[in-house]
């Protein structure tokens, strides 16, 4: 009975022609071969599994080759490989010095691989500095690292640098096939896939799953059911389940299968990653430029593309950013299975908040409209706006610009109406910043018998109560709490609102008014609803900061002071000779 060789070195590539995805190294280093442009060293880096030391070796062998007629010569004793992980001294750079100084007895170089240079210390590798920049015409290092950060900038300058990519799912796929063809069996482009993907990009591991897979199947048949389920990979088609019932906001469903998920041993977290993975590929197959992005199996290619032209860009979007927020705190919760259940439900909901949304911007749209067209009055949070589209409309009179200010072309005419009745409501409404300030008074407005649509604006002298101000603001502050509002939330532990003259006095420095401005309106409205009064106003003053306290004083100060009343003190202190400490 033969031994058995795992793939990952029974087809490693023994030329540059069969090194996969490496095209732009293998290129650059036959052509310097080729050209008698060695350079004296080499830096091979690049993540792990995608041929830094196979493309090592494969670079001693062939710079010898031409001195010697003999291709079946392996010049075994022209290469030298040291594993820097367990020869990281002082001791064993020296070692290799001293071996450096022997010429070759065969051929024209002597190659000397290290592989994990990154983990030689820093002795190490002053040791080996002086060696590295003047090595004797017939030594070559070649060094390879998958941390290149981790590397003497001393070092890194005096080698030739090549990055190694990771291995693309298509070149991987590709040449599992060959090993497959070439050992007769039979493989499922869907399994080959999934293995490619679960590779990351190194070829080794995509060769050692291959392995796995082979000897689970028995048959010499790969199958895309066995790889989904001893990979712990999960289906795409719960992937688009669970989507199809976000669309339809059925909570219900997105539990059950996410505890049938749970039943078949996946984790979590891993679940969470590939639901993320899974909107980002939506997102990706909803535009035609961004579509080659798609990494997915052929045979779900299209059904990602059907899919993706059914969901809103925002729900997407918001999606991905709850897994991601959700994956990042799983670690630290106590109940993960509530923990991603909580995620899920409120992806369920993410169409509904975004439909009204839009909702609400479209009625706001409307309702310009028709304020503009003298229907309805203007609010006092519109009447800012409102004066802004008459600035628009009054510079140019053209339907580019009335559709841009939001008003509709079919108000005729345009400045003279708008302008007209805008005017005499914002007249009336006064400043909204005097307001809130106390500085101006709300106006009534009159009813007019022929509109009676028209708004008015009562002020009331109903009497407050420290104690019904005090309920109010505290309601406000249980409102930004549970809205998560920490920044408006501190400003509210500084300040104490007061009656005064029957409307709300708020005493504060500076820098805690500027951050009242940011929700003095908020404020001001949740007063009125609360207390049921809707001509209540809110006087805000600045005051200065305390000045601070009077210092101490030394002893000679208050020696001074004392002496300037009684002089006879200082006659004292001359006598005696004494020091005032």
């Amino acid at each position: 009975m033969d031994s058995f060789v795992v793939s990952a070195r029974k087809y490693r590539p023994e030329s540059f022609d069969t090194v996969v995805g490496q095209e732009h190294v293998t290129r650059t280093l036959i052509n310097e071969i080729k050209n008698n442009q060695l350079a004296q060293a080499f830096l091979f880096n690049g993540p792990r599994g995608v041929g830094k030391t196979t493309c090592a070796r494969i670079l001693a062998k062939e710079i010898n080759k031409e001195s010697i007629e003999d291709d079946s010569y392996d010049f075994s004793y022209n290469i030298f490989e040291l594993d820097a992980a367990s020869n990281n001294s002082v001791e064993d750079i020296r070692l290799l010095n001293e071996q450096v100084r022997i010429p070759p007895q065969v051929g024209k170089y002597k190659v000397y691989i290290i592989d994990e240079v990154h983990m030689l210390s820093t002795a190490a590798f002053n040791a080996f500095l002086k060696t590295l920049e003047e090595p004797p015409a017939y030594a070559i290092f070649i060094l390879a690292t998958t941390e290149r950060h981790k590397i003497l900038p001393t070092i890194l300058s005096r080698c030739q640098v090549f990055t190694f990519n990771r291995i693309s799912v298509e070149d991987t796929i590709a040449h599992l096939k060959g090993i497959g063809a070439s050992e007769d069996l039979i493989m499922e482009d869907e399994a080959l896939h999934i293995i490619a993907q679960k590779a990351d990009g190194a070829l080794r591991d995509a060769l050692s799953i291959f392995d796995q897979m082979v000897s689970i199947s028995g048959d010499k048949h790969v199958r895309y059911e066995d790889v989904v389920k001893n990979l712990n990979v999960l289906d795409y088609d719960y992937y688009f389940k669970i989507t199809d019932a976000f669309g339809q906001q059925n909570v219900g469903d997105v539990l059950l299968i996410y505890d049938e998920i749970l039943s078949n041993g996946f984790d979590g977290q891993i679940f969470l990653n590939g639901l993320a993975n899974h909107f980002r590929d939506l997102m990706v197959g909803r535009s035609p430029e961004t579509v080659k992005l798609l990494d997915v199996p052929p045979h779900i290619h299209q059904q990602y593309l059907d899919t993706s032209a059914n969901m809103s860009q925002g729900f997407l979007v918001n999606a991905i950013n709850i897994a991601n927020q959700f994956d990042l705190g799983y670690k630290a919760s106590r109940n993960q299975r509530l923990h991603v259940e909580l995620a899920l439900i409120k992806m369920c909901y993410l169409p509904s908040l975004i439909a009204g949304d839009e909702k609400k911007k479209f009625s706001q749209s409307i309702n310009l409209t028709k304020v503009a067209s003298g229907e309805i009055a203007p609010s006092k949070t519109a009447s800012k706006t409102i004066e802004e589209k008459v600035e628009v409309v009054e510079q140019t009179e053209d339907k580019e610009a009335i559709e841009a200010a939001q008003i509709q072309p079919e108000v005729t005419p345009v400045k003279a109406v708008i302008k007209k009745k805008l005017s005499n409501d914002v007249a009336k409404l006064g400043n909204l910043d005097d307001l809130l300030s106390g500085d101006i008074k709300p106006q009534h407005t009159e009813v007019n018998e022929t509109n009676k649509e028209s708004h008015t604006v009562e002020h009331h002298d109903k009497e407050i109560s420290q104690s019904e101000l005090d309920k109010a603001v505290e309601s406000f502050v249980a409102k930004l709490k549970s809205e998560d509002r920490s920044i408006q939330l501190s400003l509210f532990s500084f300040i104490k609102p007061v009656v005064q003259e029957n409307n709300v006095l708020i005493e504060l420095i500076k820098q805690h008014r500027i951050q009242l401005e940011e929700v003095k309106v908020e404020f001001l409205q949740h007063l009125r609803a609360t207390m049921n009064h809707p001509g209540l106003l809110v006087d805000i003053k600045e005051i200065k900061k305390k000045a601070e306290g009077t210092r101490a004083y030394t002893g000679q100060e208050k020696f001074d002071v004392m002496a300037k009343k009684n002089p006879t003190l200082l006659l004292l202190k001359d006598k005696l000779n004494l020091t005032i400490k």
